[in-house]
């Protein structure tokens, strides 16, 4: 891909995608077909530079519309946004969504992942490779999670057109992913959200009580149980003092980093460049998450409200909800949400008759880990290569777009709520003195009731997987994901709180609990964690791109080696892990040796 625009024409299918999102093209300069004459002047050059975060939405349209993007649509594309070609090639090749080589118009996406390699995985694309040869017209792509963890192993078919069409086949068998690719349209619905909550309907919820409940699609059902309430106390507050409840009551960060909330809010809040903007990270890839899906699945309109709230608090105008590539059905229950919030007056330009004007515009990440980081998410939406930034400044003083942001995940985000109807004081009640409120477990693996569940900070490893139904043999328990740490099955009692998994050695992270019994093997999923993070590095820093790769080659060895040459590689790991940890740019290189680590030293796996 040259950095000068080519000769290449995009077809009219092609063209349609793009004009579709950015409107017919005005001038041959822009790429319509006239004459020449008017290729001597450019007219709304700045304009169009201004529109460059469209730039990854118009890489989606022509994926969605043709299956592939062609040098032709993106030179298109390209000349519609005054991007360098180069640039947006780039853009391109760094989602593993979009591909730029001709393949079919439809793909099937295997997840290999942690959870679904335990269910056998492996087996499943083998048999469904088999079945859907070269001439199918069927890609079969092996790609990293699909947040399907609880219905294990999962598979998700997209095939292009206008509208693109999907299938979720979970749990999946060589039949029903083979229905799903070869007819999606015929494919059996996929269940509701409630089922992936076996507390459903109980007594004493507070983040999951509507989910199964109330009716996700309906905005009166939603607030006939007790929506909109939280929103009409915050106008009733005022923005400083809705900071200092979410302040008061303790509320941190649930992706991991366990920053306070009402801080961020607040340094967002008292900057003084305008405009301020509010981002929700709704982009959960760590491997075993998927409590936020289920969130936007089961109660969109909870997320719409507490943005809303958010945005008030900070002095944004403007939300971003930053959603996963790979959540078909959370796209389509956000948009009917958001929608009907905008038509019922809870967006727009007037929310609640309150004088304040607030909207909510949907990004779609298109399969890139790194862009769970805050400032590569910012990249990503802002039509760039998502690659985290140096820091600082900080994204409260120059985040996206290069203004004052406040950002937060989407379990973060609907905490609020309780927060401003419970009050801060009974808020902080809930869970223990440094990690207060409820919080969300994604538990998957080796149990009988797989799912979200909702405890109070405080309760014990050990009693979260009595809920969720632990198998015998239980050979270790993955927390945080393949960022976290394992532990071993004589570690129930450890603390779910942040400060609890720090004195045990270990880490919450975003609430990923897997358990595994002595039937995985476990170095073949040590194998596949560092599989994972070579692939979703992002190659900017030097410890990550070339520590990762490391990692990976010395566990092939491991795997085929034993005694001292064995322990020459484990020498080796732990220094390169001591390299990643310590200078890379961010928390993907920080954290890739976690698990690893704490398998050798905690589960003795190589011994």
């Amino acid at each position: 891909m040259d950095l000068h625009f080519g000769d290449n024409k995009p077809s009219d299918e092609e063209r349609a995608a793009v004009d579709a999102l950015l409107g017919p093209a005005e001038s041959s300069w822009e790429g319509a077909d006239r004459s020449d004459a008017d290729l001597r002047w450019a007219r709304g050059g700045r304009a169009a530079r201004d529109r460059r975060d469209l730039l990854l939405p118009g890489l989606h349209a022509v994926n969605d519309r043709i299956g592939w993007i062609s040098e032709g649509a993106l030179d298109y594309l390209c000349r519609r946004l005054t991007v360098p070609p180069a640039e947006a090639y780039g853009v391109a090749t760094f989602y593993s969504m979009f591909a730029v080589k001709p393949r079919p118009a439809t793909v099937l996406h295997m997840c290999t992942d942690l959870a679904c390699a335990s269910a056998g995985a492996a087996e499943l694309c083998a048999g469904v490779e088999a079945r859907l040869g070269p001439g199918s017209g069927v890609g079969v792509e092996r790609g990293p999670c699909l947040g399907l963890c609880e219905r294990a192993p999962a598979a998700l078919a997209v095939r292009a057109g206008d509208p693109v069409r999907t299938a979720v086949s979970a749990p999946a068998t060589v039949e029903a992913a083979v229905l799903a690719a070869s007819a999606p349209d015929s494919a059996p619905e996929e269940p509701s959200a409630a089922l992936a909550v076996p507390q459903a309907g109980q007594d004493g919820l507070v983040l999951l009580r509507r989910v199964g409940v109330a009716d996700p699609a309906s905005l009166d059902d939603y607030r006939a149980h007790g929506g909109y309430a939280a929103l009409r106390r915050a106008f009733e507050l005022g923005p400083a003092e809705v900071i200092r409840e979410v302040t008061d009551a303790g509320l941190v960060g649930r992706g991991g980093a366990a920053f306070p909330t009402g801080r961020k809010w607040q340094a967002t809040a008292s900057r003084p460049d305008r405009p301020h903007h509010l981002v929700c990270n709704a982009d959960e890839s760590e491997p075993g998450t998927f409590k936020d899906r289920v969130i936007m699945e089961g109660d969109p309109y909870a997320l719409v409200e507490s943005m809303t709230i958010a945005a008030y608090a900070v002095g944004a105008h403007q939300g971003y909800l930053y959603l996963r590539g790979e959540y078909p059905r959370a796209l389509e229950r956000m948009s009917h949400a958001i929608e009907q919030a905008r038509a019922r007056g809870l967006l727009g330009d007037d929310v609640l008759g309150q004088g304040y004007a607030f909207d909510i515009e949907i990004r779609r990440g298109a399969g890139a880990y790194i862009c769970g980081e805050e400032t590569a998410l910012f990249n990503s939406i802002e039509g760039y290569r998502g690659e985290p930034r140096s820091k600082p400044p900080f994204p409260v003083e120059k985040g996206l777009f290069g203004r004052p942001t406040a950002e937060n995940n989407v379990e973060t985000l609907v905490n609020v709520l309780p927060v401003l109807t419970m009050g801060a004081q009974a808020y902080a009640a809930i869970g223990t003195a440094k990690s207060t409120g409820p919080k969300l477990f994604c538990v998957s693996g080796s149990v009988d009731r797989p799912g979200v569940y909702e405890l109070p900070f405080g309760a014990t490893l050990g009693e979260l997987l009595e809920l969720a139904g632990v198998r015998e043999r239980l050979r270790a328990v993955l927390l945080g994901g393949a960022a976290g740490g394992f532990v071993r099955p004589d570690e129930r009692d450890i603390p779910l709180t942040f400060e609890g998994t720090r004195r045990a050695g270990t880490t919450l992270g975003s609430g990923v609990v897997m358990a595994f019994d002595d039937t995985v093997p476990l170095p073949r999923l040590l194998l596949r964690i560092a599989e994972f993070f070579r692939d979703e590095s992002c190659g900017q820093c030097v410890p990550c791109r070339v520590g990762t790769v490391r990692q990976e080659e010395a566990l092939h060895r491991i795997g085929a080696r034993t005694g001292a040459a064995a322990a020459d590689d484990i020498a080796l790991l732990r220094e390169v892990g001591r390299a990643m940890r310590d200078a890379s740019i961010c928390g993907l290189g920080q954290t890739a040796w976690n698990a690893v680590e704490s398998a050798i030293d905690r589960l003795g796996a190589y011994e």
